[in-house]
């Protein structure tokens, strides 16, 4: 890549996370880094330059609507990275990313949207690979946590000489803080157009839907089977580990996490094993009244998802949801957290086990601390990434070297070896 006039372009700097995002930055970029801030109102931007202080006093601000193509394509040729937080992807995104890639401009968002990115790996890896640029989607808690989560855990076991790994599993221990209204917003818009076009239904409900090797991916999902009890388990997926007699129900980001984690595998020629099988769930505890909650949790899910689709029943929704823009206090996020746990054995037998966790509000501080992180990865550090371009995942991107940066502010991926007592 040529040397640019900027270094970061944040793209959609004025909304909530993008805010956050810019504040992240202001902290911890640096003076030698060049930043502007993006979006469609310069008065905006002017304002929230000036609540940043002095670090951002020199930045540059960017006046650009997300339809206007010749405007994105000219911001994207100046900047080494554009990191975006304007979704939904399908609907805002796809101009810029196209720009990005035309241009050899590395990008980051904060998609959460299976059919954006399936978008993306049909329309633009090629010419991404051409041009160099690193197109990377899933940098904020979709889906950093899970997927540099199996990295290291891979890695570790490739390391141990312990074989690659088999059947994986993601746990979320406990979880403090809130889902934006930009996701269930990214969430509305993708069942919309699931319900209505049967090509984009069966790209969100196939588990290798991502894979840019389909054909050469298991061809049914790790819960088959037929008959009633079957059925009710895939529609109500509530497990007890027989182990621990904890309950598990579904994670509401799993849909959209395990794809990604999958397309780290593919992409990488199946590093972590053609064995390799990975959901994710949510600990509901061992007490009498955990299956209810695991049920309940599950039945829930299944009725937004199914009432987003639906314009009366989306009415109703849109009521109690966070809206696109809104957020929780200061308060409510500094009291946020997340803790996961993801165990996997290998094909060796080898067990493993890595922790997973922050003391941050998932779905805004923490993570505009990964989309900050990613993006100044990209533009700084160089020939320390995966040579690797095209249309990618925060694990094949950037790797190891992400997850350095992010232990430095807090995070925690740590893995070991879990003997059997």
């Amino acid at each position: 890549m040529t040397t640019r006039e900027l270094d970061i372009v944040l793209y959609g700097a004025t909304g909530f996370v993008g805010a956050l995002t810019a504040a992240h930055l202001a902290d911890h970029a640096g003076p030698n880094v060049k930043v502007a801030l993006a979006g469609r109102s310069h008065a905006r931007l002017e304002a929230l330059r000036a609540d940043l202080g002095a670090a951002a006093a020199d930045w540059e601000l960017v006046t650009v609507e997300a339809s206007d193509s010749v405007g994105l394509g000219r911001m994207a040729a100046r900047t080494t990275v554009v990191a975006t937080t304007v979704g939904p992807y399908a609907r805002y995104g796809k101009e810029l990313v196209r720009a990005c890639a035309e241009e050899g401009t590395h990008y980051a968002d904060l998609t959460g949207e299976v059919l954006f990115v399936r978008w993306s790996l049909d329309e633009v890896a090629a010419r991404a690979e051409e041009t160099g640029a690193r197109i990377v989607h899933a940098c904020g808690f979709d889906s950093i946590p899970s997927d540099l989560g199996v990295l290291v855990t891979a890695e570790r076991a490739a390391n141990d000489g312990a074989g690659t790994l088999g059947e994986t599993t993601l746990t979320v221990r406990s979880l403090r803080g809130g889902i934006s209204g930009g996701t269930i917003d990214s969430g509305r818009q993708q069942a919309i157009i699931a319900r209505d076009d049967a090509v984009a239904r069966r790209t969100v409900n196939d588990p290798y839907g991502l894979s840019p090797r389909r054909s050469e991916e298991p061809v049914s999902s790790r819960r088959s089977g037929s008959g009633v009890l079957a059925t009710l388990k895939r529609w109500v997926p509530v497990d007890r580990d027989a182990e621990t007699g904890r309950w598990t129900g579904p994670f509401i980001m799993a849909a959209f996490n395990t794809r990604i984690v999958r397309l780290s595998n593919t992409l990488t020629d199946w590093s972590y094993g053609r064995d390799f099988r990975y959901r994710e769930v949510t600990d509901f505890g061992s007490s009498p009244v955990s299956p209810l909650m695991a049920g309940g949790m599950a039945v829930g899910l299944g009725a937004a998802v199914a009432g987003l689709a639906y314009r009366p029943t989306r009415a109703v929704l849109d009521r109690v949801l966070p809206k696109p823009g809104d957020g929780p206090t200061a308060e409510q996020r500094a009291a946020g957290r997340f803790r996961m746990e993801i165990r996997s054995t290998t094909t060796t037998g080898a067990r493993y086990l890595t922790k997973v966790g922050a003391d941050y509000d998932p779905g805004y501080n923490g993570t505009a601390v990964m989309l900050g992180e990613a993006a100044l990865s990209l533009a700084l550090d160089g020939d320390l990434l995966p040579e690797r371009s095209g249309v990618l995942t925060p694990a094949t991107a950037m790797g190891g070297v992400l997850v350095d940066r992010l232990r430095a502010h807090g995070f925690v991926f740590d893995t070991r070896e879990a003997v059997e007592s």
